[in-house]
């Protein structure tokens, strides 16, 4: 068995992949941009990374089930406009009942995807396609074309962008980064540790099996999707603190980084595997080229679109593909450790 482990999961090779894939793509934009490695290349690549790794981690609870939510980018702007509303017109109002309201909103927007899709059995790509439209119809409705405006905000949010946690260096981590970073540590230790994360592996792996097994898959699932709504309620709030001005279109698109970031790293789109790291380095290594790409070559939204869509093809046909091979590989070597011992007694 010592000797199966000592051989990379195939979880690990995606991720350790995407480690090489962000350092040579570093190495390759430091090459073409003059400049590159400076402090803000960093604390802009940083902070976009903290919004979309929040979201990143509900996106991974909700497809580790084998769903799929494409309502998040409605769900963060609608929380962004909605708490900035409130803090407008209540400049008063405490950090932590903001951030509270926000997630509570976006909780309650995952509890109506959660409902339609374990409950009414529907399929969450149907559900989440129509509540995308829903959301951000209500935020059109709600704003009445007015525009959340940073002047209007209260000072701490306002400053809040250019909070440091701490400095290495000339590199200053800000405090969102440290927010991101936190989330993605809590939920990569409920995913390996608790039992409701090795109930979402088994529901995503097979969801009729887990059932007659008497694991709640019902709740389970409702519970990943209120998770998901609650983490973009979050990523709102840090949407609202960086950019401050904020109109209905807020977020817009935001869904297809996201899934993308997941996909990339390593997450099945089918279920069952992955780990909220690996969709950490996909929304690092979908930062990075983003932003670089948005420096180097000034690319459109739709090619930047169109490259994350390729993006998406070739995760979904590398997991179809290599990544199954690998499991499979895996999985023979596991089972021959495994009896390895027993042959072994019986010879003895």
């Amino acid at each position: 068995m010592d000797r199966v482990r000592r051989w990379l999961r195939p979880e690990q090779v995606r991720e350790l992949s995407l480690v090489f894939l962000i350092v040579g793509a570093v190495l390759f934009f430091s090459a073409q941009i003059e400049n590159y490695f400076i402090p803000r290349t960093f604390t802009r690549i940083s902070t976009s990374v903290a919004i979309l790794a929040v979201v990143a981690v509900g996106q991974t609870l909700v497809v580790l089930t084998r769903n799929i939510d494409l309502s998040v980018g409605s769900m963060v702007g609608f929380t962004a406009y909605f708490v900035g509303t409130q803090l407008a017109a209540n400049n008063d109002m405490p950090w932590l009942t903001a951030v509270l309201m926000a997630m509570g909103v976006g909780a309650l927007m995952g509890l109506v995807n959660g409902l339609i899709v374990a409950y009414g059995r529907v399929p969450a790509i149907i559900t989440t396609l129509g509540t995308l439209a829903i959301y951000r119809t209500i935020l059109v409705e709600y704003s009445g074309a007015r525009t959340v405006i940073t002047a209007s905000l209260p000072q701490w949010l306002v400053n809040l962008p250019q909070q440091n946690l701490f400095a290495i260096g000339s590199l200053d981590v800000r405090l969102v980064v440290g927010v991101a970073l936190a989330v993605v540590i809590v939920f990569q230790l409920l995913l390996h540790y608790l039992p409701f994360g090795r109930r979402l592996y088994a529901i995503g792996s097979n969801p009729e099996g887990a059932a007659f097994a008497g694991l709640p898959v019902q709740r389970t699932v409702l519970s990943a999707f209120i998770l998901c709504g609650a983490l973009c309620g979050l990523a709102g709030f840090l949407f609202l603190g960086r950019f401050g001005t904020i109109t209905v279109v807020a977020a817009q698109g935001m869904e297809l980084q996201v899934v993308a970031a997941v996909v990339v790293g390593g997450v099945n789109i089918f279920g069952g595997s992955g780990t909220i790291f690996g969709a950490l380095l996909g929304t690092i290594l979908i930062a990075t080229l983003e932003q670089s790409l948005l420096r180097w070559a000034q690319i459109s939204e739709f090619w930047r679109d169109a490259l994350l869509g390729l993006l998406i093809l070739m995760a979904v046909a590398s997991d179809a593909v290599i990544m199954k091979r690998l499991r499979i590989l895996w999985a023979r070597r596991r089972m021959r450790a495994d009896r390895r011992p027993s042959t072994d007694s019986l010879t003895t």
